[in-house]
């Protein structure tokens, strides 16, 4: 049981991986003032981080027009990830240890 728990974790602990880089790419995307949003590649990746970016823009507002809430977003998704990641292998030892005795 404990081996399938870790699995979740991992899989979770690698969806905050692949979502950080998206969060990058969005980032990096907005630096590009001419960009057509309505792209459906660009306007999807707008849908897919924008709600979470939404959440620290609350929170730390724009200095001198630059945003600098995604700073924060990445050092609590990145919090999240390293911590799912402990947790993971704090499980896979238990089962380890379980099975050894």
């Amino acid at each position: 049981m404990q081996a399938v728990f870790s699995n979740i974790l991992a899989v979770l602990s690698q969806t905050l991986f692949i979502y950080s880089y998206i969060l990058i790419l969005r980032v990096l995307l907005t630096w590009f003032p001419n960009l057509d949003w309505s792209n459906p590649v660009l306007s999807n990746i707008s849908a897919i981080t924008d709600p979470y970016l939404n959440l620290f823009r609350g929170i730390i507002p724009a200095i001198g027009g630059l945003d600098i809430s995604p700073i924060l977003a990445f050092v609590v998704l990145n919090f999240a990830e390293s911590a799912l990641s402990n947790l993971r292998f704090a499980f896979l030892n238990a089962s380890i240890i379980n099975n050894i005795a």
